[in-house]
C-alpha cells in the first residue's frame, strides 16, 4: 500500500554567546566536514516566471534532467504548493519530485516519512534539495528527532550536500540554513522591546551556512533586519545576512556568495559592535551594515565585495574623494526605520548627501498618537570606510553600499503624537 501511496505522489509532483548557544545543532560541525555543495537561500515571494532562481538551482544539482527532491514541510497545504515550485523546476529543465514529509494532506506522518527506506533513498539518489515556505519550525520538528538527533532523512540531505549538490530553501526554506533560526517572534517593534527567548521566537535550524553566520528573509521589506541584529546579539554571532523578497543568495564552497533576483541583501557585522548592560532595553553601537544588489559578489570569509559588472562599469561613490559631489542637502530623517525598503533608501541617499549622518525612529504610531510609547532611535553614520556604488541599467536606481556605522538607541516618544485642528 505504501509503494502505491508514493507512486500516486510521483504522478502528481511530475505534474505539475549566551547559555543558549550550545543547544543548537551540536552535530552540525561533523556534518560539515567535507561539504562541496551550494545553498540558494531565497527570501521569499519569489517569483514562478522569474527564471533565474530556477535556472540557477537546476544547474548547481547539475543541468539538465538533475533530480531535484522538495520538500513541502513547511506549508499547510504541501501538495498543492510543492506542485508550484516542482512545475517552475521542470521547466527550468530538472526532473523534479514530491517528498512527502508534512503535517498535513499526506498519507504518513512526518516521523514515518523521515524514517522511510525508500523515500530516504530517493533523496540520496538526487542532486538537490528544494525547501519550500511556510512555517520553519515545521520543518525542524520533522528533520530532528523528538531527542534533538538527526533523522535518517536529514542525513540523506546532508548527504545531497556534502556531494556537491544543491539545498535551496524560501521563505521558511531559507530561515532554516542557520544553526539558530526564528521561529515564531513578535513584529519587529515587539522583538526590540522584549527580546527573544530560546525555544520561543528562536530555536535551533538546519545549519547548512557557516556556523559565523545568521539568516532572516522578507529582510528589508519588512524591516526584519533590526530583529535579525537582536538574534545575533542574544546568541553571539559575528555576523547576519538578511535576503528581502523575491531576491536570493547563492553561496558556493561554503563562502563564496553572489546575489540574484530583484533586489538583494544587507549584511550585518557585529565584530565591533559594544552594548551597554546597564541599558533596560535593547542597544548596540557601531554595527557595520552593507547592502549588497543584484549580481554583486561577497567572500564570506574574507568580507570582501565585488560589485556588479554594471555598477563598476557606471559610477562609484566615495565620500573621501575631492571629487564627491552630494546631491542631497536636506537632513535625512526617517520617521519608521522599519517600513518597506526603508533602510535600503536611507543608505543610498545617506551616500549621496551633503550630511554625514542619518536618523530612523521606530515606535509603535498608533499608541503615541494617545500617550508617550518607548522607541529606539538609529543613527547610520558615514565614515572613512564608507564608499557605495550606482547604476540605473536595471531600470531603477541600484545601490552597493558598504560600512555604514548604525548605532541604535533606546528612546521616548513624547505622545500624544500631534492633535487635530478641528
Amino acid at each position: 500500500m505504501r509503494r502505491i501511496v508514493i507512486v500516486i505522489l510521483a504522478i502528481i509532483s511530475a505534474r505539475g554567546m549566551t547559555a543558549n548557544t550550545c543547544s543548537a545543532a551540536d552535530s552540525t560541525p561533523d556534518q560539515k566536514q567535507g561539504v562541496s555543495g551550494s545553498l540558494v537561500i531565497i527570501g521569499g515571494s519569489e517569483r514562478f516566471d522569474q527564471r533565474e532562481y530556477w535556472e540557477s538551482i537546476v544547474e548547481l544539482a547539475g543541468g539538465p534532467g538533475a533530480r531535484i527532491a522538495v520538500f513541502p514541510t513547511a506549508s499547510g497545504d504541501p501538495v498543492k504548493k510543492g506542485g508550484w515550485v516542482i512545475s517552475a523546476l521542470n521547466k527550468a529543465g530538472a526532473d523534479a519530485f514530491l517528498v512527502p514529509v508534512a503535517w498535513r494532506k499526506v498519507p504518513l506522518s512526518p516521523q514515518e516519512a523521515v524514517s522511510d527506506p525508500e523515500l530516504v533513498g530517493q533523496v540520496q539518489e538526487a542532486s538537490g534539495v528544494f525547501l519550500i515556505g511556510g512555517e520553519q519550525d515545521r520543518i525542524v520538528k520533522a528533520l530532528y528527532t523528538l531527542e534533538g538527533r538527526s533523522t535518517p532523512m536529514l542525513d540523506a540531505i546532508w548527504d545531497v550536500y556534502r556531494r556537491g549538490g544543491v539545498i535551496a530553501g524560501t521563505s521558511a526554506g531559507a530561515a532554516v540554513m542557520s544553526r539558530v533560526m526564528y521561529r515564531d517572534a513578535e513584529s519587529v517593534l515587539g522583538t526590540l522591546l522584549h527580546g527573544v527567548h530560546w525555544g520561543k521566537e528562536i530555536d535551533r535550524g538546519l545549519g547548512f551556512l557557516d556556523d559565523e553566520w545568521f539568516v532572516d528573509q522578507h529582510c528589508l521589506v519588512r524591516g526584519r533586519f533590526a530583529r535579525t541584529l537582536v538574534a545575533m546579539h542574544d546568541q553571539g554571532f559575528k555576523y547576519g545576512i538578511g535576503v528581502d523578497e523575491n531576491s536570493a543568495v547563492i553561496v558556493k564552497n561554503g563562502k563564496d556568495l553572489t546575489v540574484i533576483g530583484y533586489k538583494g541583501a544587507l549584511v550585518m557585522d557585529l565584530t565591533r559592535a559594544e552594548h551597554d548592560p546597564a541599558q533596560q532595553r535593547f542597544n548596540l553601537k557601531n554595527v557595520r551594515l552593507t547592502y549588497l544588489d543584484r549580481g554583486d559578489r561577497f567572500d564570506l570569509k574574507t568580507l570582501q565585495v565585488t560589485p556588479s559588472d554594471e555598477k563598476l562599469d557606471d559610477q562609484k561613490i566615495d565620500p573621501t574623494s575631492p571629487d564627491f559631489q552630494p546631491d542631497l542637502k536636506r537632513p535625512l530623517f526617517f520617521n519608521d526605520v522599519l517600513g518597506n525598503m526603508t533602510v535600503v533608501d536611507l543608505m543610498g541617499q545617506l551616500m549621496e548627501s551633503i550630511h554625514g549622518e542619518a536618523i530612523g525612529l521606530a515606535f509603535d504610531g498608533a499608541q503615541a498618537r494617545k500617550q508617550a510609547v518607548d522607541g529606539f532611535e538609529f543613527k547610520f553614520t558615514r565614515d572613512g570606510e564608507s564608499v557605495a556604488w550606482y547604476t540605473e541599467l536595471f531600470g531603477g536606481d541600484d545601490y552597493t553600499v558598504l560600512n555604514i556605522r548604525l548605532d541604535i538607541n533606546p528612546i521616548r516618544i513624547l505622545g500624544p503624537l500631534y492633535e487635530s485642528d478641528k
